[in-house]
């Protein structure tokens, strides 16, 4: 089945990561594959363009099917391969609505750090205002809080939903990885370094770790450090 599959990625990327971490759990190894540079505007290209107009990565195809969106190509495969490998959608009540409601507020999640953590990338000099910085680190840092309260209620060694590990686990990580990369203190944020460290020892995440974090270890570890 991992055959007929093909995913264009970029390294680090958080949606792309999601949709390797799934392949991972599901035991689908062996897909085609290919990693495109964004420094060098690959994803813009041709390649990619014909399996999603976007020209936006992941670019996921299976068969004739096309699923470019992250959340969707999550959903798909632990759909269609339900059977196979981890089950990332729990049967419990309880943990599965906490999944879903932790995996949507992921998407804010992700959208805070990036203001943060990828200012520079998306705003123009001109445009750019330390007031803005201020603004986006104070907004990412309420959010942080939240998700660390998430984390206490749940308890010590807790996935996202409770004791399993789920697809909100799969989307929230490589948030989470990011933050951390980019400089953010367990010391102050305990409860996600706890996770972090839970979470980055799984097979599926070391499979898929960014290879140019393991080329680099560390990465602007400035950014975050004041958060």
């Amino acid at each position: 089945m991992a055959k007929d599959m093909t995913l264009l990625w970029g390294s680090g990327s958080p949606p792309c990561w999601r949709v390797q971490i799934v392949l991972e759990e599901k035991k689908l190894q062996g897909y085609d594959q290919k990693l495109l540079s964004f420094e060098k505007m690959e994803h813009k290209s041709q390649e990619v363009l014909d399996i999603n107009p976007r020209g936006q990565l992941p670019s996921f195809k299976h068969g004739n099917i096309i699923v470019n969106e992250s959340y969707g190509a999550c959903f798909y495969l632990e759909s269609q391969f339900k059977n196979q490998g981890t089950k990332l959608i729990p049967d419990d009540t309880d943990q599965q609505a906490l999944m879903y409601q932790r995996m949507f507020e992921g998407l804010t999640f992700y959208d805070k750090v990036a203001a943060v953590i990828y200012y520079e990338y998306y705003v123009p000099e001109g445009e750019r205002h330390d007031s803005a910085v201020k603004r986006n680190k104070e907004a990412l840092a309420t959010e942080l809080k939240l998700w660390e309260g998430y984390l206490q209620k749940l308890g010590a060694g807790s996935y996202l939903a409770g004791p399993s590990f789920t697809l909100a686990d799969v989307v929230v990580f490589p948030t989470v990885a990011n933050l951390f990369r980019f400089g953010l203190s367990a010391q102050r944020y305990p409860k996600l370094g706890e996770y972090y460290a839970l979470v980055k020892e799984r097979p599926s995440v070391k499979a898929s770790w960014p290879p140019h974090w393991l080329e680099n270890p560390k990465g602007d570890e400035d950014t975050l450090k004041d958060v």
